[in-house]
């Protein structure tokens, strides 16, 4: 009886998980170039009441296992990374990716993480930087007297200033790939950071090697759904709830155990 509580109480554990992250899926629902997150669970080691055996001296055997499964245990957060939809906001500092590439920003810290989301803008020195004031990379200074500002598919940053007509180039963007893009880690800000599981990144030119190209203008909202957000919700209240009456059906088994005589 008392494995019925236990069991029970990890399955209210992992609905909590699972909700927990559909409560921050839908808070980032409006968050630009967020990708949603699911909740991976695995069952946790049974118990062996009774093992297999081979053959005895007549040939029979027991056939199967005696096991008592002993829960449930979160194991992992994966991230859908799949293309969210592109808006336009006519903001020439604006950026979406169309394709698997992040770009390259520096932390206050000195250290170097990556994003997808390309809101950008420029600080008091006319540096190209992130809503956080992170510098973009490689850093780019759009001149004081820009008078238009083009960034081309391929990353190229072209200033038109003055009086001038022709555009001068200013610098180059560039994006980043990684061999497992599922083991980068949620760092903050919209920001990512890279670990053993993700391995190296791997600097490209917009639309070479699979990065994808640029899109001036347009910012890449995050692919949550909130409808399929919301189902899954229903789903995992409904779990939790069935749970925790396997919680309370232990509980009333076992106070009429206690009250034999």
């Amino acid at each position: 009886m008392l494995k019925t509580l236990y069991i029970a109480a990890t399955g209210m554990d992992a609905q909590q998980t699972r909700m927990d992250v559909i409560a921050n899926n839908l808070a980032n629902a409006q968050t630009t170039g967020f990708k949603k997150v699911r909740a991976e669970f695995a069952d946790l080691l049974s118990q062996t009441l009774r093992g297999v055996t081979p053959p005895d001296a007549r040939g029979g055997s027991v056939p199967a296992p005696l096991q008592v499964g002993l829960g449930v245990q979160p194991v992992a957060t994966t991230r859908d990374l799949s293309q969210g939809d592109l808006v336009n906001t006519n903001n020439p500092l604006d950026l979406a990716v169309q394709g698997q590439g992040y770009f390259e920003v520096q932390c206050a810290n000195g250290e170097f993480a990556f994003t997808r989301a390309g809101n950008f803008s420029l600080d008091a020195t006319g540096r190209i930087v992130d809503q956080s004031g992170e510098l973009v990379q490689p850093g780019i200074t759009v001149p004081a007297n820009t008078t238009a500002l083009t960034i081309k598919s391929d990353g190229t940053v072209w200033a038109t200033t003055g009086n001038n007509t022709t555009p001068t180039q200013v610098g180059a963007l560039q994006l980043y790939t990684f061999p497992n893009p599922g083991g980068l880690e949620a760092s903050g800000n919209n920001n990512f950071t890279e670990t053993v599981a993700s391995g190296t990144p791997i600097a490209s030119k917009p639309g070479e090697n699979g990065t994808g190209t640029l899109l001036q203008g347009y910012l890449e909202n995050s692919n949550i759904s909130a409808v399929t957000e919301m189902v899954d919700m229903i789903s995992t209240q409904r779990a939790y709830e069935l749970n925790s009456k396997a919680i309370q059906t232990a509980d009333q088994m076992l106070q009429k155990v206690t009250s034999l005589r």
